[in-house]
């Protein structure tokens, strides 16, 4: 599709979006196309105007049991997290819920093995064709997953933290580390990766809908990565790699989820293959744009307040955020910071990228 010109009756308001985690409502405008068409722009960096990270419609079905496990399940049918005792996920490693930070963990202290040699031996390996896809796919397609959304499956516990559930944190790391260690943790990543592919593409067969995938591995602390950005090249990244070119030769978008200081870990991200990066607010989300940015996209904080500011200042903060940060080539997602979104500054925001995304065309 190419980029109509503006049309000021695009900034009427056809309804609100109920906002997730405390969010406010997202309003959607009267677009010249689906969200889904707008996603798919963005991801081939030739945005049609600057979107929002709030702007893809996030799954988790309860099919895959991580979810339950992890008390992280988003679709059609309501889910209630078991709040007391735990849960078992697809390997049979039992989480707990937590409530003071609301999501479930591991209890640490007792690992399921000593070592990743250990692990190799003791692990029964999980069977995702016996889950119910058919039931799940009937229950979700065409009322949660719907076609003028762009939809992405969130998927939990990735290399580093698969690893982390079954041999404790400090087992884990000294895993990647420990040369005696390193084949067994190769054979276990890839034979994980082999699953994962497994469990992406039932996926991509049961929601048609589905238009990406955003797979978490934390890799830092508040402070720094969990280990150097050498021994991730050479232990995880491969690993990796293999699912996103799996996933990308299936058309499909593929984004990290990474909390912690990662910022010396972005060059591995793209190496990944990972499509995008929504960092923490712990990072500096503007400096990873600047370095990166037209490498990866990247869910940049803008920064903004609207204490004590008129309309026209926030106005004039939006243009300057699309003068910044969406660059030819080089767009990025708004994302966490909120509390400058007033009507005034998102009229703005919108008006002002459509319309540099048209002129943009045209050249």
């Amino acid at each position: 599709m190419s980029v109509p010109e503006f049309d000021s009756r695009e900034l009427v308001i056809v309804r609100e979006d109920p906002g997730m985690w405390g969010l406010p409502p997202t309003p959607v405008y009267s677009y010249p196309c689906s969200m889904k068409e707008a996603m798919k722009a963005a991801y081939r960096k030739e945005p049609y105007w600057q979107m929002f990270g709030v702007d893809q419609k996030m799954m988790t079905p309860a099919v895959i049991p991580d979810n339950a496990a992890r008390a992280f399940v988003f679709e059609a049918q309501k889910f209630e997290p078991v709040t007391d005792g735990t849960v078992p996920d697809m390997f049979g490693i039992e989480w707990e819920f937590v409530p003071a930070v609301g999501g479930s963990m591991v209890r640490p202290g007792k690992p399921f093995a000593e070592d990743a040699g250990a692990l190799l031996q003791k692990l029964v390996w999980p069977d995702p064709a016996a889950w119910d896809w058919e039931g799940s796919a009937k229950a979700n397609n065409e009322t949660y997953l719907k076609s003028e959304n762009y939809n992405t499956i969130t998927f939990l516990t990735g290399w580093f933290e698969r690893l982390i559930s079954m041999l404790d944190f400090e087992g884990a790391l000294m895993a990647l580390y420990d040369e005696d260690q390193k084949d067994a943790v190769n054979e276990f990543f890839v034979r994980l990766s082999d699953l994962y592919i497994d469990i992406l593409g039932r996926c991509i067969e049961a929601y048609p809908e589905v238009d990406g995938f955003s797979i978490h591995d934390d890799w830092g602390s508040q402070k720094e990565t969990f280990f150097s950005p050498e021994l991730c090249a050479e232990m995880i990244v491969p690993h990796m790699r293999r699912v996103t070119d799996f996933l990308h030769g299936k058309g499909k978008s593929c984004d990290f989820h990474s909390c912690g200081q990662n910022l010396r870990q972005v060059p591995n991200m793209i190496a990944a293959g990972w499509d995008s990066w929504f960092p923490q607010t712990i990072v500096d989300t503007q400096k990873v744009y600047e370095l990166y940015g037209d490498k990866i996209l990247v869910g940049v904080d803008p920064k903004i307040s609207r204490e004590n500011k008129t309309d026209e200042e926030l106005r004039a903060e939006a243009k300057s955020f699309v003068d910044r940060f969406m660059q030819p080539g080089k767009p990025c997602f708004f994302h966490y910071t909120m509390d400058c979104c007033t009507r005034s500054f998102r009229d703005a925001l919108y008006e002002y990228s459509r319309r540099k995304a048209a002129s943009a065309a045209r050249q």
